[in-house]
């Protein structure tokens, strides 16, 4: 099975299942023969974005989630287009070319505010990609809006959308999904939405979170089903299928499934992303996680199948309230360091993983007085 597997041949259910079940070393091995296969093998690449959470207030009242308010919470907040440009500025400032914007599905909240959003953005910020609004958020509007997805996607798209979040993946089965948060947006839909999104161009990302208690087969299902989704988009949508895949581990620490679901080790977590290599034999990029896992993890991840490091996050609030891996950005020096030290070259890229910037390593890692600790990267103190 490993053998198949190492000779680039496509698995089966069964035979993804099985990996499992496998020495962790052994499936390592050719998880990572296979990244080094499929993308440039001495290169580890990294984006400067900004993640940016417009509202807080949400009435899907996800189990796993610690982010989300009711709009009689004192701490709720819907920002308006300006500062939301201030966060963008501060992007601006450091070389970030992309913001991920995305919020809680808040009732409040008309058709132009997000057509009005997009527009301010490019107009007052024409070189930041928008990559924004997840499956979930794009469900609510198209029920509430009046529009079919196919005129609501057009609408975004005019007002300046280039892209989706892979937002609320999660585990796409749609029994766990209901266990951890019923109101959730069910794996149909958001197959449905991302399907549509792809078939007009846009930027979409596949992801996963383990750890709901979810058994190994499910999680074969939810690789099996992305596979097959890029298959399509391959055939039908010219290649404009997952720029990547993303994965990560429930943190549970500060919401309603804390001590109800077991999250998921370090351990886990490298095992999966190394199956998740084998079986996504269509993806060429794998996605390390920091936030949720630490640096060293990470760093770990870049020999079981990863090939990129994520972004720098100048901001995040999703997983970080969760408890997440104690840090919500990451300097350019902190992740240049991890690709140098363990043995990579790092690049600078855009969303769609294309490298647009070689950073100077000894500049960024160098220790002199025109580089001084807080001055080095995105993400510094002070």
């Amino acid at each position: 099975m490993l053998d198949k597997a190492a000779r680039g041949e496509r698995l089966n259910a069964a035979e993804i299942e099985a990996l499992y079940g496998l020495p962790l070393p052994e499936v390592a091995g050719v998880a990572n023969a296979l990244r080094l296969d499929r993308r440039d093998p001495d290169t580890v690449t990294f984006l400067i974005d900004r993640n940016i959470n417009y509202t807080n207030v949400c009435n899907v009242g996800c189990n796993f989630c610690a982010f989300y308010r009711t709009k009689r919470q004192k701490d709720s907040y819907t920002l308006d287009y300006q500062e939301i440009s201030a966060k963008i500025v501060e992007l601006e400032e450091v070389g970030g070319t992309r913001i991920l914007m995305q919020g809680g599905v808040n009732p409040e909240l008309g058709l132009d505010y997000y057509t009005g959003l997009l527009r301010h953005i490019k107009a007052n910020h024409p070189t930041i990609r928008i990559d924004a609004f997840s499956p979930e958020e794009v469900l609510f509007m198209e029920k509430n809006f009046g529009l079919s997805l196919d005129a609501l996607l057009d609408t975004l798209i005019e007002a300046g959308l280039d892209g989706l979040p892979g937002a609320g993946g999660e585990i796409l089965e749609d029994d766990v999904r209901a266990r951890a948060a019923p109101a959730r947006i069910r794996s149909e839909d958001w197959f449905r939405i991302i399907d549509a999104a792809q078939s007009k161009g846009l930027y979409t990302i596949a992801t996963m979170v383990i750890g709901f208690g979810e058994t190994f087969a499910q999680r074969t299902s939810h690789l099996l089903k992305l596979r097959e989704q890029q298959d399509k988009a391959n055939h039908d949508y010219d290649g404009n299928g997952f720029s990547g895949f993303a994965m990560w581990t429930l943190q549970t620490e500060h919401t309603r499934l804390h001590g109800k679901a077991p999250g998921a080790t370090a351990h886990e977590y490298l095992q999966q992303l190394a199956v998740a290599r084998i079986a996504l034999d269509n993806f060429a990029n794998i996605q390390a996680s920091w936030p949720a896992q630490g640096f060293k993890v990470a760093q770990a991840a870049l020999y079981y199948g990863a090939n990129d490091l994520g972004s720098t996050m100048l901001e995040e609030n999703v997983v970080s309230a969760a408890g997440g891996g104690g840090r919500h950005k990451a300097t350019v020096r902190e992740l240049v360091r991890i690709a140098v030290d363990a043995g990579f070259t790092p690049a600078i890229r855009n969303s769609r993983f294309e490298i647009i910037e070689w950073p100077d390593v000894q500049a960024a890692l160098g220790r002199h007085e025109s580089n001084p600790e807080e001055a080095r990267a995105v993400g510094a103190a002070g």
